[in-house]
């Protein structure tokens, strides 16, 4: 149930939070003409308000994993697994082309993630747990996991469907609090209290279904990253053997913003909102491509 809150909480708690504000500075108002609710000046706002917390949140998203994590940045390796964890992120960053990502360690559980707004410029974490819980050729493969992730432009993409999806949240649910408004509080304008608590209410209802076209996403999302590791290995041993590790323990949790790009099993009952494919279907899809 953890996983489901990723993309439903966070992003209708920016885009409440910025509705009230925005109600109480009485810049809703602007949406409406003489004649009644414009549409475009509508659409133009939904698109400000839907796109901007989902590029705060990207572009603050290594500061905020530095913190919400404790991980600890290795500027300089302080020993043998230190500098072998870099040398590794060096190499698979080389392989994808991209500039060499910072990498860094916390305390946790096994898991691993990484997150940044630019391809040259990204995080790559990886928790204490998986360390000792993996040797070194399963450890690499989930690193050219994440590494895989950020070449593809993950985040960024992901970032932008949230943005997308938001913006048509932040649109219908208008719509809907100023027909409620008119239709049942006889409000010409659409703009009472009617219109405040529905528009609440919509967003919170239009949210939850556009999570589930994010979490789709998220979970294709996960095998092109695997296949990326299998690329980078030239081969999808490793990482079809780090999966079954991972088959046999728990990973480790993650912030909510940060769960999306870290490792988790799917859920099975609540498959539409998760972010992950059940491991099973990853290793399946990985055997597949090796034969």
């Amino acid at each position: 149930m953890k996983r489901i809150v990723l993309f439903i909480l966070t992003n209708l708690a920016v885009l409440v939070v910025l509705s009230v504000v925005l109600k109480l500075l009485g810049l809703d108002q602007a949406m409406y003409s003489q004649t009644g609710l414009d549409y475009g000046a509508l659409l133009a706002f939904s698109a400000v308000v839907g796109f901007t917390g989902s590029i705060i949140s990207l572009l603050m998203s290594k500061t905020m994993a530095k913190w919400s994590t404790g991980a600890h940045v290795i500027d300089q390796p302080s020993n043998e697994a230190e500098a072998w964890l870099v040398e590794t992120v060096r190499k698979l960053a080389q392989r994808a082309n991209i500039g060499m990502p910072e990498v860094a360690i916390y305390e946790g559980d096994a898991n691993a993630f990484a997150t940044g707004a630019f391809k040259n410029s990204a995080l790559v974490a990886v928790s204490t747990g998986l360390l000792q819980q993996m040797n070194k050729e399963e450890v690499e493969a989930v690193l050219g996991h994440e590494i895989a992730h950020i070449a593809n432009g993950d985040m960024v993409t992901l970032t932008l469907i949230q943005g997308v999806l938001n913006t048509f949240v932040v649109f219908f649910s208008r719509v809907v609090g100023t027909l409620v408004d008119r239709a049942v509080f006889r409000n010409e304008r659409g703009s009472g209290p009617g219109y405040f608590i529905t528009v609440m209410v919509s967003q919170i209802v239009f949210g939850i279904l556009a999570s589930m076209i994010v979490a789709w996403f998220s979970r294709q999302r996960e095998f092109r990253a695997d296949a990326g590791s299998a690329k980078f290995l030239n081969t999808p041993r490793p990482m079809v053997n780090a999966l079954k590790r991972l088959a046999g323990i728990q990973p480790g949790a993650l912030p909510q913003t940060l769960q999306a790009f870290g490792i988790t099993e799917g859920n099975r009952f609540m498959s539409l909102f998760s972010s992950h494919p059940p491991l099973e279907a990853r290793i399946a899809a990985l055997e597949a491509a090796r034969r």
